[in-house]
């Protein structure tokens, strides 16, 4: 069976040969992640990356990074000085550099592996690339704004939302990616609650889903629990993905349990991703037996191992093999 159809087998909860595993990480470094269209290089160090991965490892699907694409760039959502100005935002538009480089990084990817490997393009939330633009402040920054103007905050959403719809289109239909990769996150700051957050936030994140939904069924929806973000993941019940990423040992929700909260769907994780856990500095007995509890636990249908987060770029492929061929035997074995 090739590894494009091991995988929609498993997204589909349909019976698998072997149990599939998903992993990722940066090719580029944390300083870069902004900068890919001042400094082309790092596309270039993007790209080679993602094919010296797919040479050493032959993943069984590939998340396409957005490494040097992290920042918006609409310069009116920088240095606000009252929220009614967020409702002059308008969209940056379809043939905005930003969005024709993205296109054009994963049409490059797809073209080299994409006949061998499903591929899913790293997308943002509107409030995630909000917050990017503040670094450490931006949960606060959003909050508060929120707290002023949700109205306008709202607008601003979904004013980014209608940019990344139509980059998730482009990316599906001229990219030629299997789908996207949806990272979202609750506000960090406790004023936001849930329901602010359904009524504020939700709304732009559903309507770029929604518009990957129009050009392909296969979406993953990440609620990213990076450096020990909590999630409410009781906000994501109505999105609408084929298969649902979340931080396991952030929330303490295992597979199984996570895979009964979203009716039944396909999930992908199990492992911590942080440095010195046991998939980064473990024994292949350590990972072996987490590997094996896990499969156990949660069954083989409809699961995919990864971890909760992006792996540390250091990390020895050996590693991630060792879950693989584990995965396999027990596989096997239930």
């Amino acid at each position: 069976m090739s590894r494009r159809q091991l995988v929609l087998d498993a997204f589909n909860n349909k019976p698998v040969e072997r149990i599939p595993v998903g992993f990722w990480f940066h090719f580029a470094d944390s300083d870069e992640f902004f900068d890919g269209l001042r400094n082309p290089d790092i596309i270039r160090k993007n790209i080679e990356g993602h094919k010296k991965f797919v040479a050493e490892f032959k993943p069984d699907f590939v998340k396409l990074m957005s490494d040097g694409f992290f920042e918006y760039p609409n310069p009116a959502l920088k240095n606000i000085k009252n929220p009614e100005e967020l409702l002059e935002l308008k969209p940056v538009g379809p043939e905005h550099p930003w969005i024709e480089k993205q296109v054009e990084l994963v049409r490059t990817l797809t073209d080299s592996f994409g006949a061998e490997v499903l591929t899913f393009y790293n997308i943002f939330a509107p409030a995630t690339y909000f917050k990017l633009l503040y670094g450490k402040n931006g949960n606060k920054v959003l909050a508060d704004l929120i707290l002023q103007n949700s109205d306008a905050v709202r607008h601003a959403l979904n004013t980014v939302a209608e940019d990344l719809g139509t980059l998730s289109r482009r990316l599906i239909t001229e990219g030629k990616a299997d789908g996207i990769y949806l990272s979202v996150q609750n506000v960090q700051d406790s004023r936001i609650t849930s329901e602010l957050y359904r009524e504020v936030i939700a709304p732009s994140e559903l309507h770029v889903l929604e518009t990957a939904i129009k050009y392909s069924e296969n979406n993953i929806l990440h609620i990213c629990g990076y450096e020990g973000s909590r999630n409410d993941l009781n906000i994501y019940l109505n999105y609408n993905a084929k298969v649902i990423n979340w931080a396991v040992n952030v929330e303490g929700i295992s597979l199984a349990e996570g895979k009964k909260l979203f009716g039944g769907k396909a999930v992908i994780g199990g492992f911590d991703n942080r440095p010195g856990g046991i998939l980064h500095k473990g024994s292949r007995e350590e990972i072996e037996a987490l590997t094996e509890k896990l499969i156990r636990e949660s069954g083989k249908t409809g699961i995919i191992l990864g971890a909760d987060c992006t792996v540390p770029s250091d990390i020895d492929l050996n590693r991630l093999e060792w879950v693989r061929s584990k995965a396999k035997d027990i596989s096997s074995q239930i």
